[in-house]
């Protein structure tokens, strides 16, 4: 049996985009031949009309999705379907929406309006609700739409004053994943391989970015929160700490990247040393530049101090506070 129709059009903000969209996306394009997905967007919306895009065309390959200026005018159907028919350069034969004006557009158009969950019924959720409190939509977001919603708590410290640890007993606490310190990976992956004890700047620069990529990969896996055992700034910090100077370079990949909670581990506990620890006489100095790094940004950061249950107990407090709250900087992506 044949598709119902053979073109189809979904229009809408997508803002941002959730699984009442996805559905009504998916009820259309499986009775149609060809979807054409028109995405309106305002410079004053705070997400990106392309970045909305790319979600949609992640969602949803198998459509064409159309950016345009949203005319702001949602009342005047017979104007919105002018302008849809200048965009698309012909009509469909069906239009699918949600929403009452769709008999109006759909007439003005000349084709067929398929009105698809009016009630919400089948996906209770409408994108001002999202934006309203993501969080508690949480499940009616794609992994692509929820990472950008996702809470990122970022742990740095001196070596040995346990940044990981507590990453991971964050990330158990909250049902939710961490991300590891890749440097210290590269950093044994140096040592077995017999490298000097010189290090080259560019090292700092791939470390940096492969830091950001795999928080950027496992913040598809995340609940609502993560907590990431570094950052780029911090690569800044121990750039310095072995070259010598300040990287221009990796503090512009630290640039692109926001968090909403930095956690400072205090030098405060027994250094434990293994094959790849150097720097217990500079845990003190380290600490203070992380402190003066993220102040200078205007970022806020909780220190942690005190046994682990101490620790514990400041951390959760901090990161319950964190939960409530819009993020505190967007994420920006490089």
């Amino acid at each position: 049996m044949g598709n119902r129709f053979q073109r189809g059009l979904v229009t809408g903000k997508f803002y941002p985009p959730h699984r009442g969209h996805k559905f009504l996306i998916d009820y259309a394009t499986a009775q149609c031949e060809s979807m054409d997905v028109l995405l309106c967007e305002r410079k004053d919306q705070t997400i990106p009309g392309p970045l909305r895009a790319a979600w949609l065309r992640e969602i949803h390959p198998q459509v064409n999705v159309i950016q345009a200026e949203d005319l702001c005018d949602d009342g005047n159907s017979q104007r919105w379907a002018e302008y849809t028919l200048k965009l698309l350069g012909r009509a469909p034969d069906a239009v699918f929406s949600s929403e009452d004006y769709g008999d109006a557009y759909a007439r003005y158009l000349g084709c067929e309006h398929v009105k698809v969950d009016r009630d919400r019924q089948n996906v209770p959720v409408t994108g001002a609700m999202v934006r309203e409190d993501p969080l508690a939509y949480w499940d009616y977001l794609e992994p692509c739409v929820a990472a950008h919603f996702l809470k990122r708590i970022c742990l740095v410290g001196a070596e040995s004053t346990g940044t990981t640890s507590f990453a991971r007993r964050l990330a158990e606490h909250y049902r939710t994943v961490w991300v590891p310190e890749y440097g210290r990976d590269y950093t044994e992956a140096r040592v077995v391989a017999g490298a000097g004890l010189a290090w080259k700047s560019e090292e700092f620069t791939h470390i940096a970015l492969r830091q950001q990529a795999h928080e950027d990969e496992l913040a598809r896996q995340a609940n609502r929160v993560m907590f990431c055992d570094t950052d780029a700034l911090a690569t800044c910090v121990w750039y310095e700490r072995y070259l010598g100077n300040w990287s221009l370079e990796v503090e512009e990949i630290a640039n692109r990247r926001g968090y909403d909670l930095y956690f400072v581990t205090e030098p405060d506990i027994p250094f434990v040393h293994d094959r790849i620890r150097d720097s217990e006489h500079l845990r003190e100095w380290m600490t203070e530049r992380f402190k003066q790094e993220i102040s200078k940004r205007g970022y806020r950061w909780v220190s942690l101090a005190g046994d682990v249950e101490q620790r514990m107990r400041t951390a959760i407090d901090a990161v319950e506070t964190v939960m409530k709250e819009p993020r505190l900087k967007p994420l920006v992506h490089g």
